[in-house]
């Protein structure tokens, strides 16, 4: 099974790469198109500023390339915002294909960005099977998805908001699955089974 990361201008990849190494899978790092829609599996992580990435996505034609493709994606973090269709981060239009918003956590009594270790639950995609409710992931994020029809598991900050997103073919994660432990792990695995 060919397995590729989606390489553009975001942060955290080596933490994707080891994660993918603990679980005994090959992997290619590569901003190709070819080699993109040749893969069985792709991964869209990212840490970074949306409109930066957004951009990096646009000079490589990647941004038309990702909403087109037929195997298994899965967007984390950063990349899970890109795959919605706009982003309040410096007032960015992304690939839309979820076709909610990104909003900015409006803090009052909290602080901002969430960082840490928080609990998902209500979920219901194959991704999630295994898992127990109300597990806990690790966040690092300042902007969310709202939920939609498109929401398979909610996490609870400030509000409720979208832990996790499906639709046809394309997963995405708010949490780092590459750092949430065991749990996360679990996902990864279930993303590579599909």
């Amino acid at each position: 099974m060919k397995t590729v990361i989606i390489k553009y201008n975001a942060g955290n990849v080596q933490s994707v790469m080891y994660a993918l190494d603990r679980i005994g899978v090959n992997y290619l790092w590569t901003d190709d198109e070819a080699e993109i829609r040749s893969a069985d599996r792709v991964i869209f992580p990212g840490v970074g500023e949306a409109s930066t990435a957004m951009s990096y996505l646009r000079e490589k034609g990647l941004d038309k390339v990702i909403p087109t493709l037929t195997q298994p994606v899965l967007g984390t973090c950063v990349g899970m915002q890109l795959m919605c269709r706009h982003s309040e981060e410096n007032n960015t239009t992304c690939m839309g294909i979820f076709d909610i918003d990104v909003k900015r956590f409006q803090s009052g009594n909290y602080k901002v960005p969430h960082v840490g270790w928080n609990n998902i639950y209500d979920f219901k995609n194959n991704l999630t099977a295994g898992l127990q409710e109300s597990s806990f992931m690790y966040f690092v994020h300042s902007y969310y998805a709202e939920k939609s029809e498109y929401t398979v598991a909610t996490c609870d900050y400030i509000q409720p908001f979208s832990a996790m997103l499906q639709k046809d073919n394309f997963y995405a994660a708010q949490f780092h699955t590459e750092i949430s432990g065991k749990e996360g792990q679990l996902i990864l695995e279930n993303f590579l089974k599909i």
